[in-house]
């Protein structure tokens, strides 16, 4: 009786300690742009040692089965979860992505990319723009204003394009020769 109440307690802190990670993925994963709730939804997915159904994570989670299921979607399209089959089971089965670095590398660049692209045409607009008004002005004074601006913003257009140099190396994971993955050989490859 005494080993099935230490199993217990060993199991409920076992539990509290994974939750509190979980809790920590969902807070960082506001530096992404995710909800803590799809965090949390993929810390049940990280640590879940099989794919998981809508239902499983609603169980898991105490969370509507659209939120799952809006959730999962979101988490697919950053390529932080995947679909998975399993012979003899009907329903959808999800599991997460494992591979970290593939993910930050994904969500980094798709993110990056689209607002580095919109900021580099915005600025562009924005020159010519100014040209326009610096052609049709007889204000000297708003002329070199009119300069100095346009040089800040070419100067701009020189750290977006940059960005998107460095955006490119990071998404066709050329960054891993300059900062080479992390890899922590786990007991079970250790084993063989």
């Amino acid at each position: 009786m005494q080993n099935d109440k230490n199993t217990s307690i060993e199991e409920e802190k076992y539990e509290e300690s994974i939750e509190k990670f979980i809790q920590v993925i969902a807070k960082n994963m506001n530096l992404y742009g995710i909800t803590s709730s799809v965090g949390r939804l993929y810390g049940v997915l990280y640590f879940s040692d099989k794919p998981m159904t809508l239902d499983d994570m609603r169980d898991a989670l105490e969370m509507s089965k659209t939120s799952m299921s809006t959730g999962v979607r979101a988490l697919s399209d950053m390529k932080m979860v995947e679909s998975t089959f399993k012979r003899g089971i009907r329903k959808d089965l999800y599991r997460s992505e494992e591979d970290w670095y593939k993910s930050f590398t994904s969500l980094f660049a798709s993110r990056w990319k689209h607002h580095t692209e919109t900021n580099i045409e915005e600025a562009e607009e924005t020159i010519l723009d100014l040209r326009k008004i610096a052609q049709k002005t007889t204000d000297q004074v708003l002329k070199d204003k009119i300069e100095r601006d346009v040089d800040r913003l070419k100067y701009a257009q020189d750290y977006y394009r940059w960005l998107m140099q460095f955006i490119q190396v990071v998404e066709s994971g050329k960054i891993f020769e300059y900062i080479p993955k992390n890899i922590v050989e786990t007991d079970k490859e250790n084993d063989e």
